[in-house]
């Protein structure tokens, strides 16, 4: 074994020593979190799954960090403004972001974002996967899938599905059912779904791509009617409706996975005492019935699961921006 210099194990001693330093700020700062409210940023309108899950997550870590975990909107630009609020928020542990599929999608649709996602936030732990589902708006005289098809085709261009903004997931759905069904559709973008399900209901757009959620009541109201899941399985939470690979778009399977991020340098123990608490709460029978009586399935995994998943969205999300040519400035 090569033996150090006096210089090089000087050098080396010191390193070490500003490691462990660290280290002990890290476990001190960590000991002493949280000592204040700490905000959950859901970068969509209230009432859409997004703020529908953050709020159920919310309440229990509140109980469990011994602070009050405030949910706070702010929507816009395809969920982009929150992640970039998150992103360049202070690393402190008081400011995580309630992120979705959505922000993977927006990494190849927008040219131009004032962050990176994979860099500039971290991971903390998925909570939930909620099935996408196509619902038209009851005065829409189709009554499947093919009938839907059909009249798109007699009217290309006319008939028009609403999102929650331009390059998210229900807006990449969208297009990819254009794609596949070869018909040719009116996006609408909204800044979330509430104003979206209030505009559907309402009859001014006629259909939407969007999470089980915030639908789920109206479907079984009567007031809309689901014609499909966009996921390659069904939705225990709507068993009757068949998936669009079953009602003959083969292969079509998009959905959408609900987590935290926290800003990129927020120290490590932290992200792992939340990660362990949301492990814990979607594990909790309470939490379970809440979501499957909204179409949500509990996940729960690592912030190094939730970072290959992302990377793994990311790369896959790109290939079907660029073949649908989904793009905004």
């Amino acid at each position: 074994m090569k033996q150090l210099s006096t210089s090089q194990f000087r050098r080396a001693m010191l390193k070490a020593g500003v490691a462990a330093a660290a280290l002990c700020v890290q476990g001190a700062f960590a000991q002493a979190w949280p000592a204040k409210p700490i905000s959950l940023i859901v970068p969509f309108s209230a009432g859409g799954t997004t703020d529908v899950l953050a709020r159920a997550i919310g309440q229990e870590l509140s109980k469990a960090l011994g602070q009050p975990v405030i949910v706070e909107s702010k929507p816009g630009a395809g969920a982009t403004l929150g992640a970039d609020f998150v992103a360049k928020s202070k690393p402190d542990g008081y400011t995580f972001l309630m992120g979705a599929v959505h922000h993977t999608i927006a990494t190849s649709v927008y040219k131009k974002l004032p962050y990176d996602f994979q860099k500039d936030l971290a991971p903390v732990g998925t909570v939930a996967l909620v099935p996408n589902v196509l619902v038209v708006n009851p005065g829409l005289p189709a009554k499947n899938v093919a009938e839907l098809l059909a009249l798109a085709k007699a009217q290309p261009g006319k008939l028009t599905y609403g999102s929650n903004g331009n390059g998210t997931g229900q807006h990449l759905i969208g297009a990819q059912f254009e794609s596949m069904g070869g018909v040719q559709m009116l996006h609408v973008p909204y800044k979330g779904s509430g104003p979206l399900t209030t505009d559907l209901l309402g009859g001014q757009i006629a259909m939407s791509f969007d999470t089980i959620t915030p639908v789920l009541p109206h479907i079984k109201a009567g007031k809309l009617r689901a014609l499909a899941i966009t996921t390659n399985k069904r939705s225990v939470a709507l068993p009757d409706v068949p998936t669009l690979d079953e009602a003959g778009l083969k292969g079509f399977n998009l959905g959408t996975w609900f987590g935290v991020l926290a800003p990129a340098a927020t120290p490590q123990p932290i992200v792992e005492r939340v990660n362990k608490e949301i492990v814990r709460i979607v594990n909790l029978p309470d939490f379970k019935k809440k979501m499957e009586e909204i179409g949500a399935e509990p996940v729960g995994n690592t912030p190094a699961q939730m970072a290959k998943q992302i990377k793994e969205d990311t790369e896959r999300f790109a290939k079907l921006v660029k073949d649908a040519k989904v793009a905004i400035e």
